[in-house]
């Protein structure tokens, strides 16, 4: 990025994609260097071969063949596959604590409405944004997968990088509906996670929008905040400050949304007319 440039922040809709934070496992700061080392090769390889098949279906030589490097390379720098697939989870704790830095900001809104609509897009616009990276997507599919499919190497990354995040804002989300129980809320977001890794993750709403919705398309971030605000609004009670969502194209309005009538009154006959003697 030129000098003179500052980033914009990932909660702007016309903000271009900055790269993903990560590869803190490495050493590196928050980019790849232009000719990333071994090690970082062994990294990326591994992270595209679980996020497309899963753990138990790839294999350290399948690591070292699409690395590139040798097959005792990855032992020497990884150890065994689960910690392999450890490391990877590790390299992305810069993209945690990034979020973690916009929740603390969010939870500041003194405006109840306010803050939830920051919560909200603290929690969803940092990965819709790192999802325009290839690392972002295989990052957000072993997500995924593990989700819909735990194993106790994903379980061990749950419980190390996962649950604090999920607990902040679950903490968070509390201070937006006093009253409401802490098992009420993490049902929320639970719920939230699941329409945010199937956002990113899936791609049938292609062909059930008959090509009209490309998946984990970042203008569709509004409709996707929009659910997650009045979900969490119509469970809790929590006022909402999500805007409504503009309608995709003039004339036409959204499958399964009431219809609003409008007010065109018809004209009156005046009364010359409608007396009769």
């Amino acid at each position: 990025m030129p000098a003179n440039k500052t980033p914009k922040l990932a909660s702007d809709p016309d903000a271009p994609a900055s790269p993903p934070l990560r590869r803190v496992a490495t050493g590196r700061a928050s980019q790849r260097e232009a000719q990333p080392d071994r090690r970082t090769n062994i990294l990326l390889a591994a992270e595209k071969l679980f996020a497309l098949r899963g753990f138990h279906a790839v294999s350290i030589r399948d690591i070292a063949a699409e690395a590139g490097v040798p097959l005792a390379l990855v032992g020497y720098y990884y150890g065994a596959k689960h910690e392999l697939y450890h490391a990877i989870f590790q390299s992305w704790s810069s993209a945690i604590e990034g979020r973690l830095e916009a929740l603390r900001a969010a939870v500041a809104e003194p405006d109840v409405g306010l803050r939830l609509a920051r919560i909200l897009d603290s929690f969803a616009s940092p990965l819709i944004a790192l999802h325009q990276h290839p690392e972002g997507q295989y990052y957000a599919q072993m997500a995924a997968r593990d989700l819909a499919a735990p194993t106790p190497e994903a379980e061990r990354a749950n419980l190390e990088f996962f649950d604090p995040l999920a607990n902040a804002f679950i903490d968070a989300l509390m201070t937006t509906a006093p009253g409401v129980s802490r098992g009420q809320v993490a049902w929320c977001y639970q719920f939230m996670l699941g329409a945010l890794l199937h956002f990113l993750a899936d791609k049938r709403v292609e062909r059930l929008s008959r090509g009209e919705n490309r998946a984990a398309d970042p203008n569709a971030k509004a409709t996707l905040l929009a659910f997650l605000s009045h979900g969490f609004q119509a469970v809790t009670g929590a006022p909402s400050g999500a805007p409504r969502v503009a309608r995709a194209s003039p004339g036409k309005q959204p499958a399964g949304s009431p219809k609003t009538s409008k007010t065109s009154k018809k004209p009156t006959k005046s009364t010359k007319s409608t007396k009769s003697n």
